[in-house]
């Protein structure tokens, strides 16, 4: 056991402080969106919108994330990662307090777009930052620690959201979120002083190449949205078919997902120092992670045994874990080619557009066709997925040999 436990510390060896920092900054900025997953509640119990009304606001909460995405890494190119994290922090946490204020339905979108696009400007800049930090053989662990940050942000959100809405209401929760969003941006400012943080010396540099004309990257970013369409049906669909095809109760519902946030918490780290350590390539990890979650849905369709459930999951948190760090830190290897800043939010936007989509199109798909066929059509996106991550591995072996 004391070996075990020494392989599991060893994996998060070599990671720079500055790391350490910005996933303590991630990790409290996440706990303190805990008003998200309660959002839906808040707007039918407390605000009594109608479920189409409700429809359009989380619609604007994703064209929000979309639009921060896009926006965060064009303004983190031209001014720099250091002054966007700082504003989206701060200036998320003071929109979060203000939002509880608006009851009118179309300012409420709109605030909750400008609020989700504020906040998602973080997003590409952390990722931009991270970079500077990150020695070049340590990038993808330390992709994986801020993953991890953000995973418990959000499994303790909830949790202690749980508590606020039942001892101070709604109110009491946007307060909460507003303060630990700005306390996260005090933080940042605190720890990486402006006058020797390399995030805040890097100037924007000209001619670079866009993201936008990068073909083989734009390849890479369509394959990550197809896999996220098939990924987010397990914050959506696949709750409704434990529900509905195997009648699990919502507290089994839970432990299903709770035993996937231990999973990824035991095994993550370890995994992928180990795949790092095994020298496969990105692509072919990648390949691996959308194989795995693919196959979960297959699975599925195979048995009515509800033990599958389980294997279903595993088969997906396996594959979560090795698909993310790789992917996204082919993203930041990519984007030393360019606009460093535009590279990392069309990666963010893939999932953005993912999240919107994902959802309605599952949903849409279940009532006209059933559980079995749903499952079907999303494991053959995953393969199609996996066809463009074979295109694109071939045609980065023939840029790599062209350029030599």
């Amino acid at each position: 056991m004391a070996h075990l436990f020494k392989l599991y510390f060893n994996s998060f060896k070599g990671l720079s402080t500055e790391v350490w920092w910005l996933a303590l900054i991630t990790l409290i900025n996440r706990a303190g969106t805990m008003v998200i997953p309660f959002l839906s509640l808040y707007l039918t119990e407390e605000l009594k919108f109608s479920l189409t009304d409700v429809g359009w606001v989380m619609s604007a909460f994703g064209l929000g994330s979309v639009a921060g995405s896009w926006l965060g890494g064009k303004l983190t190119d031209k001014l720099g990662a250091y002054k966007i994290m700082v504003f989206s922090l701060i200036a998320s946490g003071i929109l979060f307090v203000g939002i509880q204020y608006v009851a009118d339905f179309f300012y409420l979108c709109l605030s909750i777009f400008i609020l989700t696009t504020v906040a998602d400007l973080f997003r590409p800049a952390l990722f931009v930052a991270l970079q500077s930090y990150s020695k070049p053989e340590n990038k993808t662990r330390s992709v994986t620690l801020i993953r991890l940050a953000i995973n418990l942000g959000f499994s303790a959100g909830p949790a202690i959201a749980g508590i606020i809405i039942v001892n101070a209401g709604y109110g009491g929760l946007f307060w909460v979120d507003g303060i630990t969003c700005v306390l996260a941006g005090v933080l940042f400012l605190w720890l990486f002083n402006p006058k020797k943080s390399p995030v805040a010396k890097e100037a924007p540099v000209a001619n670079r190449q866009s993201a936008y004309t990068d073909g083989k990257y734009l390849i890479f970013i369509v394959a990550i949205l197809l896999f996220g369409l098939v990924f987010m049906q397990y914050f959506s669909t696949v709750p409704l078919y434990y529900k509905d095809g195997h009648h699990l109760t919502e507290f089994q519902i839970g432990l299903l997902f709770a035993g996937n946030g231990i999973l990824i918490f035991l095994f993550e780290m370890p995994l992928v120092k180990w795949l790092e350590s095994s020298k496969r390539s990105k692509f072919n990890l990648m390949i691996i992670g959308a194989l795995m979650t693919g196959a979960s849905f297959i699975i599925l369709v195979m048995t009515d045994w509800s033990g599958v459930l389980i294997i279903g999951l595993f088969l997906m948190s396996f594959g979560e874990m090795i698909i993310f760090p790789f992917s996204n830190a082919f993203a930041m290897e990519r984007s030393n080619l360019g606009n460093k800043g535009e590279y990392m939010a069309l990666y963010m936007m893939a999932f953005s557009f993912a999240h919107i989509f994902s959802h309605n199109g599952g949903m849409q798909l279940i009532d006209n066709i059933g559980f079995d066929k749903t499952w079907l059509i999303i494991s053959g996106l995953s393969l199609i997925s996996v066809l463009l991550l074979l295109i694109l591995k071939r045609a980065t072996k023939k840029e790599k040999y062209e350029n030599h």
